[in-house]
């Protein structure tokens, strides 16, 4: 070999994914970002309760100061899952604790973030509602249909947010929670 050729370079190391625009991480094994579906259920567990006594409150007692407040906490947790990442929400980061000993299942972060997506804007919807225009059976019956949406995932499983994903967005989701992506309809047999 002349003494002016280099030698040929070692083959490049495979690359890494591409940053995802959805909210989640990188995990071996799955193509796309993913976000823990336990921790997400316990995080909606933890908001639920946390609404369902200021919604509570408010029906019972016409004081709307703790829906107003809760309003806030949960458009800015959702903003945070958003725009952040999962981890700086802190009902996640609650929820990640809960659930630390539990093996995680990895779902795909794309139908999730669709779900918090919808989340935010009711609590938007609510807040704009309750607050600018003084609407508050408005505002009641915004947080009451979230509430029901939040039990639904907590208690359930059922990401009503995700399943709207699966059917209007343009890449169908992988990894659904539960194994919904590809569950056929067992009442059928």
């Amino acid at each position: 070999m002349p003494d002016d050729v280099a030698p040929a370079p070692a083959p490049a190391a495979a690359p890494s994914p591409a940053p995802s625009p959805a909210p989640g991480r990188w995990v071996d094994g799955y193509a796309v970002s993913v976000v823990n579906e336990r921790a997400m259920r316990a995080a909606a567990g933890l908001l639920f309760a946390a609404g369902f006594a200021a919604w509570g409150w408010g029906l019972t007692t016409g004081d709307l100061q703790f829906m107003r407040m809760f309003g806030i906490l949960f458009a800015v947790d959702m903003m945070l899952r958003l725009f952040v990442t999962g981890g700086a929400s802190p009902t996640v980061a609650l929820g990640s604790l809960a659930v630390r000993r539990q093996q995680p299942e990895w779902v795909d972060a794309r139908s999730k973030a669709f779900a918090w997506g919808l989340g935010l804007t009711m609590a938007l919807a609510g807040c704009f509602s309750l607050g600018w225009l003084g609407l508050t059976a408005v505002a009641q019956t915004i947080c009451g249909l979230c509430l029901a949406l939040l039990f639904a995932e907590t208690a359930f499983g059922l990401c009503v947010g995700c399943a709207l994903a699966r059917r209007f967005t343009r890449q169908a989701p992988q990894h659904c929670p539960g194994g919904t992506c590809d569950a056929t309809d067992h009442a059928a047999r």
